[in-house]
């Protein structure tokens, strides 16, 4: 696992929009080079997720594979998880979508009472949910 960090304050999320912290992750992978990732893999150290702060947000997953490509005699699949083993408070997955055309797919794990503080919050859901 390699730990790409960006970093900001709580006034600086707060004082910002949505865009602004999906950039800030953007410009984090944009540096990291083909040459950097195999620079860090080679002094590669082991994690227990459990042992970050719980005020940190993980995110992860690999572009590498078309999740919804295969199709096994049942038919494609309808959605990605990432499985029971993985999971902990600020774990993000995020997954090349199922609608073509640059979608994501997002497995998001908070505690109840962070969820129940998102689900309010009009700005994210204005971003999430579709105008029609």
């Amino acid at each position: 696992m390699l730990f790409f960090l960006t970093e900001a304050k709580v006034g600086e999320l707060l004082g910002q929009d949505l865009g602004w912290a999906a950039r800030a992750l953007h410009e984090t992978v944009l540096r990291e080079t083909a040459n950097r990732g195999r620079q860090r893999l080679m002094n590669i150290q082991l994690y227990d997720a459990n042992g970050f702060e719980s005020s940190n947000v993980r995110v992860a997953s690999s572009p590498w594979f078309e999740m919804y490509g295969s199709d096994f005699g049942w038919g494609k699949g309808l959605a990605v998880l990432s499985g029971s083993a993985n999971k902990f408070d600020g774990k993000i997955s995020v997954f090349p979508g199922k609608v073509e055309g640059g979608s994501i797919d997002l497995e998001v794990c908070l505690l109840p009472h962070v969820m129940a503080a998102l689900e309010l919050d009009e700005e994210l859901l204005d971003a999430l949910l579709p105008s029609y």
